[in-house]
Parts: C-alpha cells; sequence; structure tokens
C-alpha cells in the first residue's frame, strides 16, 4: 500500500468556481424523467425573465429547477447560511431570492405557469412524477 497523499483544502473560491449553473444533476434527473414521458422542452431560453431551465413553449409552461442552498428552500437542512462572512452570504443569498420572485412574477404575468422543483425534492422519484402529471395536464 502506498502512503496517502495530503491534499490542501479547496479554498472556498475554488469550490464555489466548480459549482455549475447548467446541466446540474437535479436538473439532468427532471430531464430525463420529462423526456421518458414524452414531453420536450427549449432549455435556458435567455429570452424569458429569468432564464427558465426547462420551457415548454406550447404549453406555456417553465418548469424551474432550484438548488436548496443558492435559493433558500424554506423549510430545507440544506439552506443554511455559511458560519464564515455570514452577512455577506446572508445578502447574496436574499439576492438570489428576491430576483427568483421577481422573475416569477414576470413570467406569470406575461400569461406563463411556472413550476418549481427544488433539489431535495429531485430525489424523490413521486416528486418529479408530480411535475410530469402537472406538465401532461396542462
Amino acid at each position: 500500500m502506498g502512503k496517502k497523499v495530503k491534499r490542501p483544502p479547496m479554498s472556498r473560491s475554488e469550490n464555489m468556481a466548480r459549482i455549475r449553473a447548467k446541466d446540474t444533476k437535479p436538473e439532468m434527473r427532471v430531464r430525463r424523467a420529462l423526456w421518458a414521458n414524452g414531453l420536450r422542452y427549449r432549455l435556458h431560453v435567455r429570452a424569458l425573465p429569468g432564464c427558465p431551465d426547462l420551457v415548454f413553449t406550447s404549453r406555456r409552461t417553465v418548469v424551474q429547477v432550484r438548488g436548496c442552498w443558492w435559493h433558500q428552500h424554506p423549510g430545507c437542512v440544506a439552506a443554511k447560511i455559511p458560519r464564515t462572512r455570514t452577512a455577506w452570504w446572508a445578502a447574496k443569498l436574499q439576492r438570489n431570492v428576491e430576483r427568483d420572485t421577481q422573475a416569477d412574477a414576470e413570467l406569470r404575468s406575461a400569461g406563463w405557469q411556472v413550476i418549481v422543483i427544488w433539489e431535495c425534492e429531485t430525489k424523490r422519484s413521486e416528486c418529479i412524477a408530480a411535475v410530469v402529471d402537472k406538465l401532461k395536464r396542462s
């Protein structure tokens, strides 16, 4: 057996730089389920407020797959504020929540139905099935 090499801890900046905005695991879970059920969509339409993750143009419906931490899922254990630079992180995450609320309001006022599925919900197949059912009914 070889000796384990100890690596220096990754800085928060390096860690945050690796977090993607598109094609995340939760988003891919939802996309695969919708595609398997015959629901076709457009991805990340920049012309719409908030650049929704999945857009069903003919149904005038968008699906937002939101990360529990980044978008501060109410009541979720993953929505914790870091212990360092607490005020800065709280303000940043609050801006994300406000931006989401504004984008959702603009979409609804333009006649779009907005479906939000949270990262923690994508791990449960019944939650994804509920989104599929809602889309098939619309």
